[in-house]
């Protein structure tokens, strides 16, 4: 979307942190979809309520657009807890 990001390779010294993460806000859930495979492929790892680690171990978090609504049903929350990635349908 047009945003330049620049990291630099600090090799063993300098790792990732869980501090350190972008968000993805999809527009359906192709997209979920897409951009959870796209970041969990090769040594990617799935986390919980939407979070996933890169090849790379940068954390992301791969939600609709819509999950600041959903998060405002009262039974949303426990849900996700029970996720990893997110399925829209499932709430």
């Amino acid at each position: 979307n047009g945003k330049e990001f620049m990291t630099m390779d600090g090799g063993d010294h300098f790792k990732f942190e869980d501090g350190v993460s972008l968000f993805v806000g999809c527009k359906d859930q192709a997209e979920v979809d897409y951009y959870w495979g796209a970041l969990t492929v090769e040594d990617g790892a799935s986390g919980q309520c939407g979070w996933c680690k890169d090849k790379f171990g940068l954390s992301w978090q791969v939600v609709p657009m819509s999950m600041e609504d959903l998060m405002r049903r009262p039974y949303v929350f426990a849900k996700m807890l029970d996720m990893k990635k997110i399925v829209i349908a499932d709430f």
